[in-house]
């Protein structure tokens, strides 16, 4: 199976982004960062999901990531699916805090089960076949509308970049870099949307 080992976000000032993600989630090397300056405006294209246990694993990261400055664009709440909301950190990344769960049932952890990367794109379809060309085995798709693939360490799921933006609370107009790079075993490349891969050691 295709592993996505990390994720490096590409941000002016490394020493505080790196303070900032690990008050604000604790992932370890899963996140990274690196200087990177180049313009970047409006929508990304992607947001990271982290998904935990139950409401009050969201509430603790919401807390602790709005203390080290970042800014809510949908505050958690309760929906149809579960409970969450999305943020923006102070580097321009937009995170959707998320728990199948309604209600707790014991005390929070700050567990994360997944970490999911994902891919606001133009045209699902044709990005879907880009990555099962490459080897990434598809293992949940609604049509033009969701797509995911089977990667360890950090999912790996792509929306249309109109929906990716509601998702997020956010318009999605954008230009410029991506701010991101995506650091896997399989294989150095770029996708039809721009977002990058690199290559890492087996």
């Amino acid at each position: 199976m295709t592993s996505i080992d990390h994720l490096i976000l590409e941000v002016t000032d490394p020493a505080a982004a790196g303070s900032f993600y690990t008050a604000a989630f604790g992932l370890g090397e899963r996140i990274r960062v690196r200087a990177g300056d180049e313009p970047s405006a409006g929508f990304r294209g992607y947001a990271i999901s982290l998904v935990v246990p139950q409401p009050c694993d969201v509430d603790s990261f919401f807390g602790t990531a709005l203390a080290a400055g970042a800014t809510a664009l949908k505050p958690a709440s309760k929906s149809f699916w579960g409970y969450g909301g999305t943020l923006q950190d102070p580097f321009g990344t937009i995170w959707k805090l998320a728990s199948a769960e309604k209600k707790n049932s014991a005390p929070a952890t700050r567990q994360v089960n997944d970490v999911v990367l994902l891919l606001g794109v133009d045209n699902v379809k044709a990005t879907r076949q880009f990555y099962a060309d490459r080897g990434l085995p598809v293992t949940k798709s609604f049509g033009s509308k969701y797509v995911e693939f089977g990667t360890s360490t950090i999912k790996l799921a792509l929306y249309s970049r109109k929906f990716a933006a509601k998702d997020s609370g956010v318009s999605p107009e954008g230009s410029g870099s991506h701010r991101i790079a995506v650091g896997s075993d399989a294989g150095g490349f770029a996708d039809l949307d721009g977002f990058r891969w690199e290559s890492v050691s087996a």
